[in-house]
């Protein structure tokens, strides 16, 4: 099961430090989302982070920026997915671009093709948005076929519910509020996550 870390919306203390570190306990996949940045602030950002982890980095906003600093990844929230032409999705997946999505029906499955993976929830109750609950049912699962995006959790996801995702059929995890609602202790909780998961592989 993969484990994605999506970045805090708003400026965080010491953030680029956090994000070198996160790369160096292990991460592989890593969501730069900031809906109210300038392409300047992102710019500058990124200009912190080391550059050999730049491959592993998705951009939620601004997509011109990523021919600058060789990112693959792009990232395509709802609103911006319905409203692109596929023919455009089309091309950048032929020019190597990884494309993912954010949905809140898992219905939505089939009408993602050009996607490599998608963002789903909330699974569990957020934890970095107070209010956004999850609808799901306890008996909850995904049943994929292999021309469907893989299908990450979003949502509440934390050290006690790793093993109810992988029940449930998703293929990963994205967290958020485990790692950001208290940025001292961001590597810490990355890597209790980190190690769980790989002690449930072996």
């Amino acid at each position: 099961m993969q484990l994605i870390v999506i970045s805090h919306p708003d400026s965080v203390v010491n953030e680029a430090q956090v994000i070198n570190q996160l790369f160096d306990a292990g991460l592989t996949r890593f969501h730069l989302r900031k809906p109210d940045w300038s392409d300047e602030q992102l710019v500058d950002l990124l200009r912190q982070i080391d550059q050999a982890f730049y491959p592993y980095i998705a951009l939620h906003q601004h997509h011109h920026i990523a021919i600058d600093f060789n990112i693959k990844r792009l990232h395509y929230t709802e609103k911006h997915r319905l409203a692109t032409e596929p023919g455009k999705l089309i091309i950048q997946k032929e020019e190597g671009y990884v494309l993912s999505t954010s949905i809140h029906n898992i219905t939505e499955l089939n009408s993602l093709i050009p996607f490599d993976y998608t963002f789903f929830g909330p699974v569990f109750n957020s934890i970095s948005k107070p209010g956004y609950q999850s609808n799901l049912t306890e008996d909850f699962n995904i049943n994929q076929n292999d021309n469907q995006p893989r299908v990450i959790a979003l949502g509440g996801v934390e050290y006690s519910n790793l093993d109810k995702l992988k029940l449930m059929g998703f293929d990963g995890a994205a967290i958020l509020g485990t790692i950001w609602n208290d940025p001292t202790q961001a590597i810490t909780n990355f890597r209790k996550l980190q190690e769980y998961l790989l002690t449930k592989q072996t």
